[in-house]
């Protein structure tokens, strides 16, 4: 049965509006999201402590091609209730495709920037989607008895159909770091041109910081996950992954995970990216935003549930230490880990500016066309071969921008960077 006409019908029976119901409990909300192994068990055992004295169930389908399970729903008008993704520029096509609903007054406080930005749809300006949990991206990691030196980088750029990446990621960073928020906002949003100085100084920084590297270990690096090679207990990292001989890694606070032990070192990644000093305090940030996509009021009060410091308390006592969600705002629930404590530390208190992820900002279109050309650069960084790519990316920018959407009066959001919430 459709998800609409089961909530439909299960409110109506509710309201005795509906003769033989009987007063079972309400129909299961449908959540679609990221997280699949621990990380969707912990979640999933949230869901089932969210007790509102209804009797209300949820449904929570987990997979790691959620853009490509969220299309499919759609086209079949079948949509989740909820449906939880970590791309701003997906989400901002769904708002105009009016796929989304926006948040009742109560969540949309908690659409902390810069991870949710206001949309204006139809000549309305409105929150469509609130983050549940979020990640700093501007980190390296190393050895312990490395971190002082001379960095070599891992570099591991697979990731199935999203291969790539962690070489946008990369770019981004310096970007950030060398240009500022303005010029990463205007990049960010498709208001800049690819074949703006700027925007090709990051690609050439990034392969001089690479430096010279082999026909085997650039194979090596296009081909292995950004997990590392997997051992006993499952991936293990770059930094500890046979065959690659590098002291230092850029990635993102969630591979924490992997990272476990007291050998790593974690550090802010400005001191690398020859940016100037007035950027060091600036960081890219990412997150996973739950979104509304059904007209069933108990999805708006299953978002205001999960967004609440209860319902955040509650996700933290459920997951495991590698995968203990990480929150926006300072008042949250902190962590105990040192390594959390110090990420949060960042997030929340020593940042000046956050910065959202500029890839998930990006149309898909150009999003995806931006790892592949990071894939393409990453094999033969010449500069002949750069000019090719920008001129590509900037073609796709074009066309994004000239394909505004009909019948609606859209802007795509532009606060993409803030101060830290709270």
């Amino acid at each position: 049965m459709n998800r609409v006409l089961r909530a439909l019908l299960a409110a109506a029976c509710l309201l005795a509006l509906v003769p033989g119901c009987t007063a079972h409990p309400p129909a299961p909300l449908v959540v679609l999201g990221p997280w699949t192994g621990a990380e969707g068990e912990a979640f999933e055992a949230a869901l089932e402590r969210l007790d509102d004295g209804t009797g209300r169930t949820y449904t929570y389908e987990g997979t790691r091609s959620l853009r490509e399970t969220l299309v499919s729903q759609l086209e079949a008008d079948d949509p989740p209730d909820v449906a939880i993704l970590n791309s701003i520029g997906e989400l901002t096509e769904y708002a105009r495709r009016d796929k989304l609903k926006p948040l009742a007054e109560a969540t949309a406080e908690r659409a902390y920037p810069p991870w949710a930005p206001t949309l204006l749809v139809d000549g309305r300006r409105r929150t469509y989607w609130v983050p549940l949990k979020v990640d700093l991206k501007s980190l390296v990691w190393s050895r312990g008895d490395a971190s002082d030196r001379a960095p070599t980088w891992c570099v591991g750029l697979a990731s199935q159909a999203t291969s790539g990446w962690p070489g946008t990621d990369w770019i981004e960073d310096i970007l950030l770091h060398q240009a500022g928020p303005a010029v990463y906002t205007q990049w960010a949003t498709s208001r800049l041109t690819w074949r703006a100085p700027a925007v090709r100084g990051a690609w050439t920084t990034w392969a001089q910081l690479l430096g010279v590297r082999s026909a085997a270990s650039v194979e090596r690096s296009l081909t292995t996950s950004y997990e590392g090679t997997s051992g006993p207990n499952g991936p293990r990292g770059l930094l500890h992954s046979p065959g690659f001989r590098c002291t230092h890694e850029h990635q993102s606070a969630f591979i924490r995970y992997v990272y476990t032990g007291t050998d790593i070192a974690l550090e802010p990644s400005a001191r690398f990216l020859d940016g100037p000093a007035e950027y060091r305090d600036t960081y890219e940030v990412a997150g996973d935003m739950a979104a509304v996509f059904s007209d069933n009021p108990a999805a708006q009060e299953l978002v205001e549930r999960l967004s609440s410091p209860a319902g955040r308390k509650r996700w933290r006592e459920e997951a495991a230490p590698a995968v203990r969600p990480l929150f926006p705002n300072r008042t949250d629930p902190a962590p105990a880990h040192p390594t959390e404590r110090h990420i949060d530390t960042l997030l929340t208190r020593s940042a000046r500016t956050l910065c959202f992820d500029a890839s998930d900002v990006m149309p898909p279109e150009l999003r995806d066309a931006f790892h592949r050309a990071v894939l393409e650069f990453f094999r033969d960084p010449a500069s002949r071969r750069l000019d090719a790519l920008l001129g590509q990316l900037e073609t796709v920018r074009t066309q994004t921008n000239e394909n505004p959407p009909e019948g609606h009066t859209f802007r795509p959001p532009e606060d993409i960077c803030a101060s830290p919430a709270g």
